[in-house]
């Protein structure tokens, strides 16, 4: 390389940068990143009062790939993926695991309602990434749990009294953890969402050249909104 690094850093009138603000520095090499970049950076939020997290701070091939936002990203030779982090999975299993725990004489119902805007807010973060077989390999793990609960509340019955119990067959699935409805007031059933139903949708890039604080750009991010 040949020439000064350019970073530019925009701030629209008044504006400020939260307290905890987490970014992605591209570079063509380690020794850009550490010996130039890296500064440049420091010295801009060092004139605001702010700093780079030492702890959280990273620079690494994208070969090996790291963390964001709950997000792995990595390079497959030619190709860039970005897929739900191990440690975002791990974290979902979790809290499965702890309302589940907490819940072990609460009614099938009670545990669907329970779990399901946990599963469909983790899903909905992860839908426009590559998810699809992680979405997949949640729902197996998820109904593994969910079977182990069931068992435990009847250890003396049969796995096929068990099932014939808790899960029933909905369209082409079948195993799908359902419950009817339990008054006049709800009519549908209680249906255990499951992630790999919810459509990837893939993010569209915004357009490098638009600002959103400019009143030309009103159209296009107000398109943009609909859209997605």
């Amino acid at each position: 390389m040949s020439g000064d690094v350019h970073v530019r850093f925009r701030e629209h009138l008044g504006g400020r940068f939260p307290g905890v603000t987490r970014l992605i520095v591209t570079g063509e090499n380690r020794e850009l990143l550490e010996q130039r970049v890296k500064p440049a950076i420091e010295a801009f939020l060092a004139a605001r009062g702010l700093q780079l997290a030492p702890e959280k701070t990273l620079i690494t091939h994208l070969a090996r790939g790291f963390d964001f936002l709950g997000q792995n990203v990595r390079k497959y030779g030619d190709k860039l993926l970005i897929k739900p982090a191990r440690k975002s999975v791990q974290t979902l299993l979790n809290k499965v695991r702890e309302v589940l725990g907490k819940n072990k004489a609460a009614t099938q119902a009670q545990v669907i309602m329970l779990l399901n805007p946990i599963l469909r807010g983790w899903a909905m973060f992860h839908r426009h990434v590559v998810a699809k077989a992680t979405f997949a390999r949640v729902d197996h793990l998820v109904w593994t749990k969910l079977w182990m609960w069931a068992k435990r509340r009847h250890p003396r019955e049969s796995a096929r009294w068990i099932k014939a119990r808790y899960f029933c067959r909905l369209g082409l699935h079948d195993w799908t953890f359902a419950c009817s409805a339990t008054s006049d007031l709800q009519a549908r059933p209680f249906v255990l969402f499951r992630t790999v139903t919810l459509p990837i949708k893939r993010h569209i890039k915004v357009r490098c050249d638009a600002n959103p604080f400019d009143p030309a750009w009103a159209t296009y991010f107000k398109r943009r909104s609909y859209a997605h």
